[in-house]
């Protein structure tokens, strides 16, 4: 009988674990022809979310918990609890009920037809339309700049293939782009769309910082456009330069007593150079930060404990 293996990261998620727990029981204790086990990675919780796992795995056999020993952020631990996954095919299914868990039920149904990945793309979603838009913008940037056909309104919610975590598992990223791996490999994923609750219980983890993190962590994993523009505009401003300065020049040698260069023009013009100088100096060191990241090869994560293994 083939098993699926659900992994869900939590981080003070009590609100949201137990209910996720019984609804993706409910959805698979209904689909025949397959078993599975539902994997909690916890990220060092502050809250009783840990305490309600260790409830959860007594309750249930099926319950395999993983405690990290410290929080190792929103990009290492999931695709950790990801490699740790032992069934046939993985769901990756988060804890706060945005990614409705009777949609795996349709994930099964095309794996077990040959499907080697199957993912949820979300072209809308009950958010702020603000916060949506950006999102959308950032998504069409990213796809046009990247080295690979990155997917548009894709999460990492959705089903691998035990072959797909096995090409996940050899690439050895420190620091993975779960969304960005899924195109490097090159399986032709099946899409299925969904619209996108908005969170009912608890707040979202998700703060500037965190959201800033996978944008630009995006960018620096399949991307050396940024830096290609760097190089291109030094270039242009200097030609731009030149020419302002020659103009000035003219214009003084043919209007000596009535033109008068200013401060102005120069505030401006420093100011100006100085913005996309530090633009893009910040644009490098995220760059540098990535390759720090690669050679240090710290582990994804360190574990506490496990339950149920």
């Amino acid at each position: 009988m083939n098993k699926i293996t659900i992994v869900t990261p939590c981080y003070n998620e009590e609100e949201n674990v137990e209910e996720v727990w019984r609804q993706a029981r409910a959805v698979m204790e209904q689909i025949e022809g397959v078993s599975y086990e539902h994997l909690f990675i916890d990220n060092r919780s502050t809250d009783r979310t840990a305490v309600l796992l260790r409830q959860m795995a007594s309750a249930d056999p099926r319950v395999k918990v993983i405690l990290n020993a410290r929080n190792f952020g929103h990009i290492r631990s999931p695709f950790h609890g990801l490699m740790q996954a032992q069934g046939d095919a993985a769901i990756l299914l988060v804890c706060d009920l945005q990614d409705p868990p009777e949609l795996m039920r349709t994930f099964v149904q095309h794996w077990l037809e040959g499907a080697k990945m199957v993912i949820g793309v979300k072209p809308s979603a009950d958010e702020s339309r603000l916060m949506f838009m950006v999102r959308r913008l950032y998504y069409r940037m990213v796809t046009r700049i990247a080295d690979v056909k990155l997917i548009q309104n894709f999460t990492g919610f959705g089903l691998y293939d035990r072959q797909v975590l096995d090409a996940l598992r050899q690439l050895d990223d420190p620091y993975p782009y779960l969304r960005g791996l899924i195109s490097e490999i090159g399986f032709d994923p099946v899409e299925i769309p969904y619209n996108q609750p908005r969170r009912v219980r608890g707040i979202t983890k998700n703060n500037f910082y965190s959201l800033y993190d996978i944008a630009m962590l995006g960018i620096t994993s399949h991307s050396r456009v940024p830096l290609r523009l760097a190089t291109m505009a030094g270039f242009a401003l200097s030609g731009l330069s030149v020419l302002v300065s020659l103009g000035y020049l003219a214009a003084k040698l043919l209007f000596w007593d009535q033109f008068s260069l200013g401060t102005a023009p120069l505030l401006i013009g420093l100011f100006f150079f100085a913005s996309i100088q530090l633009f893009f100096i910040g644009l490098l060191g995220e760059y540098v930060g990535a390759i720090l990241t690669q050679v240090a090869r710290r582990p994804l994560v360190i574990e506490r404990e496990r339950i149920n293994f």
